[in-house]
């Protein structure tokens, strides 16, 4: 049975594990578990930050300027660690309008967004043909990417629909879908996933819908979801999964590992109330950096994490801090907001010694400050 995450006493890095490492050989699921385990947390981060520039050696951090637009808080899934859905019904539950999401993705524009993510519940009512159409209407009012649906919504999308997930991804592609993000993913073992999120996409349909979407042209992140009650095995594992994946297809763009936020949720008595600490998300981001070889870009969480060690995950493998947040309510929710100009998002890359850059959702530099 997996256990809360404890962060033992660090040692330092087996020298043949930390020689593969400088020489870009890959690392196995065993080097890098010993790695989360026992390395010595700044021996770890000199490693991670040796793999980053070994892939970006031109001292660019980058983020962007996006929305993400829960269109509904509906959801079936009543997913343990949520404390953002509402069954329908509740007195809280809503379906934005087209109109309201308009106006979100209007001023999203007006501040300088390229990006919208609309993501939400699993709303039992939603069928393919409500994202087909709205994909279409925004499409033909502006111009700006629709980075949106995680797997899971998929997948419920295909199951309301009684469709293929592949045919669901087709007609949202033609209805203007350009990638997926990759919520949804939490811990990618299904013990887990059976614990937290037992009515949510398994590990095997996540990684479907993944692969199909790579397979037809979409292009998508990947997200890890760390702290409720999984082991650093399990970490792994996860990692191992993407990294697989990563092989057959190239279809990831960036790795994004965030930390569970217990308040409010139904996790919050069996986790202890507390989040996991921010050196063990530290070790995690930086395993990751090096594990992932085959994916090119790794997201610090500022998010959950706050603006300093956001920071930090700079030296930890990050070379890219995500978006400015126009609008975020899924860890609001759960009691914690951070919030960011883009003034203060470039003088926090600046400060820390790189330089600051505006990306769109293919990772293409727009400006550099």
């Amino acid at each position: 049975m997996s256990q809360r995450i404890n962060v033992p006493e660090t040692k330092t890095t087996e020298p043949a594990t930390s020689q593969k490492i400088r020489n870009g050989e890959r690392i196995s699921e065993e080097e890098t578990l010993l790695l989360l385990q026992e390395a010595d947390l700044l021996e770890l981060g000199q490693l991670a930050h040796l793999v980053r520039r070994r892939i970006h050696p031109d001292n660019l951090v980058s983020f962007i300027i996006d929305r993400n637009i829960n269109y509904t808080n509906i959801c079936i899934s009543g997913c343990q660690f949520c404390a953002f859905y509402r069954r329908q019904g509740d007195p809280e539950a809503y379906l934005l309008s087209n109109q309201e999401i308009f106006r979100r993705i209007q001023e999203t524009i007006d501040l300088g967004g390229t990006q919208i993510m609309l993501q939400g519940g699993l709303h039992p009512e939603l069928h393919l043909d409500y994202f087909v159409n709205l994909f279409q209407e925004i499409k033909k009012r502006f111009p700006v990417t629709i980075h949106s649906l995680s797997p899971p919504e998929i997948v419920h999308i295909a199951r309301n629909s009684g469709l293929s997930i592949r045919d669901v991804l087709v007609e949202l592609k033609r209805a203007g879908l350009d990638s997926l993000p990759g919520g949804g993913a939490e811990i990618l073992v299904d013990e887990i996933r059976a614990q937290i999120s037992p009515r949510k996409a398994t590990t095997e349909e996540w990684l479907e819908v993944m692969e199909t979407a790579h397979s037809i042209g979409l292009k998508s992140t990947a997200t890890m979801m760390m702290g409720t009650i999984e082991s650093l095995q399990d970490r792994i594992t996860h990692l191992s999964k993407i990294r697989t994946l990563q092989d057959r297809t190239g279809g990831f763009r960036a790795f994004i590992p965030w930390t569970f936020q217990p308040r409010h949720t139904a996790l919050e008595k069996k986790v202890g109330g507390r989040p996991t600490s921010s050196i063990d998300y530290l070790r995690t981001l930086a395993v990751s950096r090096i594990f992932l070889d085959n994916v090119k870009h790794v997201q610090g969480s500022w998010v959950t994490q706050g603006k300093r060690i956001g920071q930090l995950t700079l030296f930890f493998g990050g070379n890219d801090l995500g978006s400015i947040m126009i609008e975020e309510n899924v860890v609001k929710a759960a009691g914690v907001s951070y919030k960011m100009t883009v003034e203060e998002m470039i003088d926090l890359i600046r400060s820390a010694g790189f330089t600051p850059a505006l990306r769109d959702t293919e990772y293409k530099i727009l400006k550099v400050y």
